[in-house]
């Protein structure tokens, strides 16, 4: 790369690669030029069981919803509020067509181990390489926002994704980053401010660390990145939407 005295962007390419499943996909290689950066749910199923014909619960008895009290009177047992378990928005694999099978947002999947869970979004259903908008190979967390004019959200082995309030921030983020965590939504999982990482991890094929506004993964949604083959320190911005790192050791804020 030449010496300018403009900025240097980073780049996305995109591969022809033969995925285990014989599916052809393409992967986002991402790489980075010093000096810049700009590449459903469960039911309860749990049935009670049915009181015996003819019988019919004490007065008084938790069976009847009360307890005995002094003069005879029961009184009302209060009742638990119900704990409603969280639902997926959408399975970890499968093809979903924008608007009818899920709607435009952000969402989350998490806890994903190797390079299992791949995702794409697409601008048609030809299945081409053409047609791919963005994509990625997600090791623990990725946020993605499908937008409105995205015509299929494809996921392959990962865990099923749940729906992200943009607003939700946290009164403690964390000051750590696990270096193979992937994203991270500054202010609610991560706090803002600098971080020092020894560098690639061992066994990694290399660290990789991204500053993000938004979770569309085109071009235009890095705000810096860099793949860094020695110590590397980088500050997160409040402004900053996400901050992503793949093959790192674990980032600490200085």
């Amino acid at each position: 790369m030449s010496q300018s005295s403009t900025p240097r962007h980073s780049w996305i390419a995109r591969h022809r690669v033969l995925t285990g499943t014989g599916a052809l996909v393409a992967l986002v290689a991402l790489g980075a030029c010093t000096g810049g950066g700009g590449t459903s749910g469960s039911k309860d199923t749990g049935a009670k069981k049915p009181a015996a014909a003819g019988s019919s619960p004490a007065a008084g008895s938790p069976a009847a919803g009360g307890s005995p009290t002094a003069g005879g009177k029961t009184s009302a047992k209060p009742s638990e509020p119900k704990k409603d378990a969280k639902k997926a928005a959408m399975r970890g694999s499968g093809t979903f067509q924008v608007g009818s099978d899920l709607q435009p947002g952000t969402y989350r999947t998490t806890g994903n181990k190797g390079l299992g869970c791949y995702w794409e979004r697409a601008k048609d259903a030809s299945g081409e390489v053409e047609s791919i908008i963005a994509n990625d190979n997600v090791v623990g967390t990725s946020y993605v926002t499908i937008e409105a004019g995205d015509k299929l959200f494809k996921s392959n082995g990962c865990n099923d994704w749940e729906t992200v309030d943009l607003k939700a921030v946290s009164d403690a983020p964390k000051t750590e980053a696990a270096g193979d965590g992937g994203m991270f939504k500054v202010g609610l999982d991560l706090a803002p401010g600098t971080y020092k990482s020894s560098g690639p991890a061992a066994g990694s094929a290399g660290c990789y660390w991204e500053r993000a506004k938004n979770a569309a993964h085109d071009v235009d949604s890095i705000a810096a990145n860099d793949n860094p083959t020695g110590p590397a320190v980088v500050t997160v911005s409040a402004q900053d939407g996400y901050f992503k790192t793949t093959g790192c050791a674990n980032w600490k804020k200085s």
